[in-house]
């Protein structure tokens, strides 16, 4: 088994946690890949993998590695799938605001897979920073303005926001209908990942942007709990249009202040400039533009 060999079994024995399954997945014996990442441990002089009886764990030297290995073999892949654009193939690896994942690209998922028999997708959920070289991770997705850095940003488009609130808040405090309205009014306390701080509330009043904060009595770092809060009734939140078109229209939620919406928001994908000729990435990139766009305002 030549080096490459011995990264694919290691990948796969990582990510199925299990070596019986590794092996029965790459069509080799369990003695012989056991063998085989005994030999790799050997000859690296260190240990990669903690086993137990029930499964296999990496061990800080061997999710090292792991994240390594994937950057070195998809970089392979791609070299070897460059000269066949009509095949794609292997792994990618992607992260996605939760919410976005399944209102938008699961949907549609099972069409991309279709086309691409080849590619399988890992999907992380979150709306944190992520160092993509470091976590083995492709392309992000992610909503606002972005902080400088070496990354390739694509923009998808821009998503209309509006202010929002429950029919019952609504009836407990009062509709309003100007800004100077909002004294005794309250909002769910969104803290940002990037500043670790409240987001104001933003108002476009006369072509500027005005910022206001109001109480909050719960703060949340998860768009999914701001989203539950705000139909139980916890005060005003923003949030994309797109996110609660279905609440609107069942009347779970009633949008106010339309004639002052806060700042749109950019959607964008990015992803390391090792993988800006990947054909995994420029057929996921493509297929974003393809069923987001619609959804979305021009960028």
């Amino acid at each position: 088994m030549d080096r490459f060999d011995s990264m694919r079994l290691f990948t796969r024995v990582v990510e199925r946690r299990s070596f019986t399954a590794a092996a029965a997945d790459l069509g080799l014996p369990r003695s012989s890949a056991t063998a085989a990442i005994k030999e790799l441990e050997k000859r690296l002089g260190v240990q990669l993998l903690r086993r137990t009886t029930r499964h296999v764990a990496t061990t800080p030297d061997g999710e090292a590695y792991y994240q390594r290995c994937i950057g070195i073999l998809a970089d392979i892949e791609d070299a070897e799938g460059g000269f066949d654009a009509r095949e794609v193939r292997g792994r990618l690896s992607v992260d996605v605001n939760g919410h976005m994942a399944r209102t938008f690209l699961l949907p549609e998922l099972p069409a991309l897979l279709a086309r691409h028999p080849g590619l399988s997708v890992h999907i992380g959920e979150g709306d944190r920073l992520v160092d993509l070289v470091r976590e083995g991770v492709d392309c992000v997705i992610r909503a606002g303005m972005l902080p400088d850095s070496d990354m390739i940003v694509r923009r998808l488009g821009i998503a209309r926001e509006i202010t929002v609130a429950s029919p019952a808040y609504l009836e407990r405090h009062g509709v309003p209908r100007t800004l100077d309205d909002l004294a005794g009014h309250m909002m769910i306390g969104f803290v940002s990942s990037r500043t670790r701080q409240v987001m104001p509330l933003e108002f476009t009043v006369d072509g500027k942007v005005r910022e206001v904060v109001l109480p909050s009595r719960v703060t949340v770092v998860n768009s999914d709990t701001s989203a539950a809060l705000v139909r139980l009734g916890f005060g005003l939140f923003q949030a994309p249009k797109l996110r609660y078109a279905d609440d609107i229209g069942a009347g779970r939620l009633v949008e106010v202040l339309p004639d002052n919406p806060p700042t749109p928001t950019p959607i964008s994908v990015l992803y390391p400039p090792s993988r800006q000729l990947s054909p995994r990435v420029r057929v996921f990139v493509d297929w974003l533009v393809e069923i987001l766009g619609p959804k979305l305002e021009p960028a």
